[in-house]
């Protein structure tokens, strides 16, 4: 009875979907961190009888003929590319995009990874790093006698001395832009790394090339619908227990057939 590994597969699926939720919902607080969706397609089918075949001397096809379908796979667990609220902090390494574009950084094996994130802080050198003490692409280290930072909507960063009136310019921010953003790894920390599916990046200074802007102060907020999450929740666990009803029934069936005498 094929009933029995449909449901099973249809059960598998709405357990992912459940999973995808509670990481949402688990990153509801995270900065810059956007909601997952879990997609499905259903699975190949048993032709029994295929439309158009022939079924009568005259020539007469069968209009739709018989297909009978084998269940649900997952097909991808898709980023969804949405701007969280942006939020004022007041710190001064604190940047919100807005718009796309992620911050390039340099992991410890010295590849590049890619976040959102933009609570920066400063290291013990004075250089700009994530919270993971990751440096910032490209390098900027503020001197130890800075009295305050400020980075404008380009990205460029300039701190104030107390012996001095004009400021000095350090270095500028720029952010990494992708063809396909959804096909970027996600390897926990708020980080991101290239692949095939994404493109290579491309660099550029903030609001140029359909890049967003910065803006000093505010961090950008999870995207995270938390009314949407809990409302697909509740679809989930019911089409969970739904396909647990069709192997019960299934079961009682076969139960039926073993037993008529």
């Amino acid at each position: 009875m094929r009933a029995l590994q449909i449901a099973a597969t249809g059960m598998t699926a709405q357990q992912m979907r459940v999973e995808t939720i509670s990481n949402n919902l688990a990153n509801m607080n995270t900065t810059g961190y956007n909601a997952r969706r879990a997609e499905f397609a259903d699975l190949h089918y048993q032709q029994a009888t295929r439309p158009g075949t022939i079924n009568a001397a005259d020539g007469t096809a069968v209009p739709t003929g018989v297909q009978l379908g084998l269940g649900v796979r997952a097909s991808a667990v898709s980023l969804e590319l949405a701007q969280g609220t942006v939020s004022p902090t007041g710190g001064d390494l604190d940047i919100a995009i807005e718009g796309q574009g992620y911050l390039e950084v340099t992991l410890p094996s010295g590849i590049s990874g890619y976040t959102r994130d933009g609570a920066l802080k400063r290291s013990a050198e004075g250089q700009i790093v994530t919270s993971d003490g990751n440096p910032v692409v490209p390098d900027i280290t503020i001197p130890n006698d800075t009295r305050s930072i400020s980075i404008n909507s380009a990205g460029e960063v300039y701190a104030y001395f107390n012996d001095r009136v004009e400021p000095e310019l350090l270095g500028q921010l720029t952010l990494a832009g992708f063809a396909n953003p959804k096909g970027l790894e996600a390897i926990g920390s708020n980080l991101f790394l290239e692949t095939n599916a994404s493109g290579a990046p491309f660099a550029a200074e903030p609001g140029r090339d359909g890049l967003g802007s910065l803006r000093q102060g505010y961090l950008e907020s999870s995207s995270v619908d938390a009314v949407r999450e809990i409302t697909e929740l509740i679809e989930a666990q019911r089409g969970y227990e739904m396909n647990a009803k069709i192997i019960t029934a299934a079961d009682q069936m076969l139960g039926a057939t073993t037993q008529i005498r």
